[in-house]
């Protein structure tokens, strides 16, 4: 048999290759004594495996003995509960999935000049007119009555206007600790276009959002000299330059130097009108009017910000700007962040929707600008080219792609946030990019209404779940929740 044939490491067997071979001891057939090394090493191998085979068999019968008194615990624990079941095994997850069970309803633009006839109060129909489609926004002529808009400009002015932005804001060196950011980090930061220097717009951009300055490149260039920041006077900060400057070099220059209001990112007064039950009748009727409009949830809407009214004395202005933000992971919604139940150190207000009224027509200005609507792409570090900054209100309304005149009783609204494709909110609009043209003449009266909405689903959920339960306390106890006595915070201008 071919099994058996002769092979170089069998020197020792019998050479005829007899029938009997396959009868012979293993240390036959290897050419050694039974005494030998080979007979030991034969019964030491076939012991171990016989020992690896019992223990598996034991640690098999274990495993299932274990697994049976699980599922057994399981059950005892799902079962109904006894009276002497304690309520602890009750408790609901602290952080539980919500099935997505609500899509959001977005209107079709259609085309720039394209007329929808909607109707948004009994016996009257309303058109309304896209102006454009990126981002998509709508203009409705009549949407309130004069008198409406004089109620609620009177209600305004009895609750009281506050400054719409404090000179010179503080607390970013405090920020620029709490993150540990180094010199570095914070350059590569600013560092747009990641060319290793600091170009005038990106410190722009940088100095109007942390200080709140509306700073333009003359002035800017007047600081560096001031602080001798710029060494070979190229108009650039290098990452050697920038180290010699402190978190608030900025900051401390324009205190000592004095800021008029004409060079903040704002110039106006404001205040906000609750519209949630008991409110003044008009102002429910508009948020009625705004649900109708916008097609949303009436929770959703109810769950947003209050109404804000804002005036704009001759000379007012607001500079172009985003009302919301990107969300990332380290940024959460401020009207969620309660909800979120993790520390984040950046928050944002989510508006997914902004209805803005004018209350009154204006003599001159005062238009609301988009500079970049309609492009056919966005690119940030092309807003300021040249010292001719699109964002700039005051000195280049003229130059936005579109811009709207304000009629009194008339009502624009658009979405500053894009679809994430299954009927939830998606990606920040950056062509949402608006501001207020500077007042020539006369007073400008607005009001905006925001609906707040989380791209989180999840944290959505949990806050509009946590507010149901507070109201359901609160009503038990006789109370009426109240969203305008919150903390002013949450009503953040960006």
């Amino acid at each position: 048999m071919t099994d058996h044939q002769e092979t170089p490491d069998a020197e020792g067997t019998t050479p005829s290759g007899s029938a009997t071979l396959p009868l012979q001891p293993p240390c036959e057939r290897l050419s050694c004594h039974k005494s030998s090394v080979c007979s030991r090493s034969y019964f030491v191998v076939v012991m171990v495996f016989f020992h690896v085979y019992i223990i598996n068999v034991i640690a098999l019968l274990f495993y299932v003995h274990y697994s049976s008194g699980q599922e057994d615990a399981s059950r005892s624990r799902d079962a109904p509960s006894s009276a002497h079941q304690r309520p602890e095994s009750r408790r609901p997850p602290s952080k539980p999935e919500f099935l997505r069970d609500v899509s959001l309803t977005r209107i079709e633009g259609i085309r720039v000049g394209h007329v929808q006839r909607v109707s948004l109060v009994p016996g009257k129909v309303h058109e309304m007119r896209t102006l454009s489609l990126k981002p998509l926004l709508f203009e409705i002529p009549g949407f309130l009555s004069a008198d409406e808009c004089r109620v609620v400009m009177q209600l305004a002015q009895l609750k009281g206007l506050m400054e719409s932005q404090l000179m010179v804001q503080d607390g970013q060196e405090e920020l620029a600790k709490e993150l540990n950011l180094s010199p570095e980090e914070i350059f590569n930061l600013l560092d747009i276009n990641q060319d290793g220097q600091l170009q005038l717009h990106e410190i722009l951009t940088h100095s109007r959002v942390r200080d709140g300055i509306w700073l333009t490149p003359e002035n800017l260039r007047e600081i560096y000299a001031g602080l001798k920041a710029d060494k070979d006077g190229n108009g650039l900060l290098s990452l050697e330059e920038f180290r010699l400057l402190s978190n608030d070099a900025f900051q401390r220059f324009l205190l000592q130097r004095g800021v008029k209001r004409s060079q903040l990112v704002r110039n106006s007064r404001h205040t906000w009108l609750y519209q949630g039950k008991g409110a003044h009748q008009v102002l429910q009727d508009i948020k009625a009017r705004v649900t109708r409009l916008t097609r949303l949830p009436p929770t959703l809407v109810d769950l947003s910000e209050p109404l804000q009214v804002v005036r704009y004395e001759e000379g007012g202005h607001y500079h172009a700007h985003h009302d919301s933000g990107p969300v990332y992971p380290e940024t959460a919604c401020t009207h969620t962040r309660l909800a979120a139940n993790t520390s984040t150190p950046f928050e944002t207000s989510c508006r997914y929707i902004t209805v803005l009224f004018y209350l009154n027509s204006v003599e001159g200005g005062g238009e609301t600008a988009f500079p970049v609507a309609d492009n056919r792409t966005y690119d940030e570090v092309s807003l300021i080219q040249n010292d001719v900054d699109l964002l700039d209100t005051r000195r280049n309304c003229d130059k936005s792609n579109l811009r709207v005149k304000p009629n009194k009783g008339t009502a624009v609204f658009w979405y500053n946030y894009l679809s994430d494709g299954r009927g939830w909110v998606g990606e920040q609009d950056e062509y949402a990019l608006h501001g207020g043209c500077v007042v020539t003449h006369g007073t400008k009266w607005v009001a905006n209404k925001w609906i707040n909405i989380d791209p989180d689903y999840q944290r959505q959920a949990r806050y509009q779940e946590l507010v149901s339960q507070q109201q359901e306390e609160e009503d038990d106890e006789g109370l009426t929740l109240n969203p305008d006595i919150q903390s002013p915070d949450i009503h953040q201008d960006l």
